[in-house]
């Protein structure tokens, strides 16, 4: 994962209503395995958090001049550490509109990963611990507290650059302390949310349950396409990037690589050749099987509690809304 450029700036900000104070840096970080370390910690914390949000820059405004900075940076009429410098100062003016919002080191990195450069930006806040000295002594001692990772954006510049009409090419934590402790960070990357997540994965779960019934798959099948799709997208959900659709389609069935792909093109569900996973609504999704004496039953996990009831005490599951061919027969054995 090459590193382009990184910076740390400090912003130090009560939620009192107290004025921020900005230590800005003035030039970026020298390489080192530090920052080599801090960046692929700082990845994977951003990856695991749930709750994150897909959208596009607001049009450049005095409001909203952060992409205007970072086109300028992009373009070479400004250098990286100028371009952070702005930013910060225009973080700092919002968080003192914000009595909400504590201040912290604001970090922001340009790195690359395959073929496609990213910006992070985070802020990052320290714990308290103990180290060892070499004396075998302990001492006190702040770490990053990458746990507490609570406002961070990471920004797709390639798909910015070469894809005007993508509404998901920001990533960012919509906060887990309610909306207005995000807001102000949201406004300052002037950000809009573009792709619903949890919508967008529950469309395609739809989609592929659909797909499934209109195969007419064996319970063994429709098992392991399942668990394809969700080890598929969960992958993509660690690893911070989109599911995309022709790629699912191809894992999900090698003899007809295009068939579910062209189920949800045919079927018009409206979703985007790539759309962003929401763990929490896979998670959901997978299925509880169970066979014994002649009974089969399989169901996917986030029926359970609306079409699907287990009491476990009396060992009862009640289903509810039946399939209507199973509904069929069972009149007509009445009959």
């Amino acid at each position: 994962m090459p590193i382009r450029h990184c910076i740390v700036h400090l912003i130090e900000k009560k939620p009192d209503g107290s004025p921020a104070v900005l230590h800005a840096r003035d030039t970026e970080l020298a390489e080192s395995q530090a920052i080599e370390n801090l960046l692929a910690d700082l990845n994977d914390a951003y990856n695991a958090k749930q709750g994150k949000a897909w959208g596009f820059f607001h049009a450049e405004s005095g409001a909203y001049p952060f992409s205007g900075w970072l086109g300028q940076y992009l373009d070479g009429q400004q250098d990286f550490a100028g371009f952070t410098r702005q930013a910060v100062g225009q973080l700092k003016t919002l968080m003192e509109e914000s009595n909400l919002s504590t201040g912290g080191h604001v970090l922001f990195a340009h790195y690359q990963q395959g073929m496609t450069d990213y910006l992070a930006i985070a802020l990052l806040h320290h714990s308290e611990g103990v180290a060892v000295t070499d004396q075998l002594d302990l001492a006190p001692a702040k770490h990053l507290d990458l746990g507490q990772l609570h406002l961070a954006a990471r920004i797709n510049l390639s798909e910015w650059r070469n894809n005007k009409q993508s509404k998901q090419y920001i990533s960012f934590i919509k906060g887990k302390n309610g909306k207005k402790v995000s807001e102000y960070f949201r406004d300052f990357i002037g950000c809009q949310e573009g792709v619903d997540a949890p919508s967008e994965t529950r469309t395609l779960l739809k989609a592929f349950s659909d797909y499934v019934e209109s195969e007419d798959l064996s319970e063994e099948q429709a098992r392991e396409k399942t668990s394809t799709l969700v080890d598929y997208a969960s992958t993509q959900a660690r690893l911070g990037e989109p599911i995309a659709l022709e790629d699912l389609s191809g894992l999900i069935d090698e003899d007809k690589p295009r068939a579910f792909y062209e189920h949800i093109r045919n079927k018009d569900y409206g979703l985007s050749p790539e759309i962003p996973p929401d763990k929490r609504t896979l998670n959901q999704f997978r299925r509880f099987t169970g066979r014994a004496e002649g009974l089969s039953i399989s169901f996917e996990a986030h029926l359970l509690g609306s079409k699907v009831e287990f009491d476990e005490a009396q060992g009862v599951l009640i289903i509810r809304q039946l399939p209507t061919q199973l509904v069929d027969q069972l009149k007509r054995r009445k009959d």
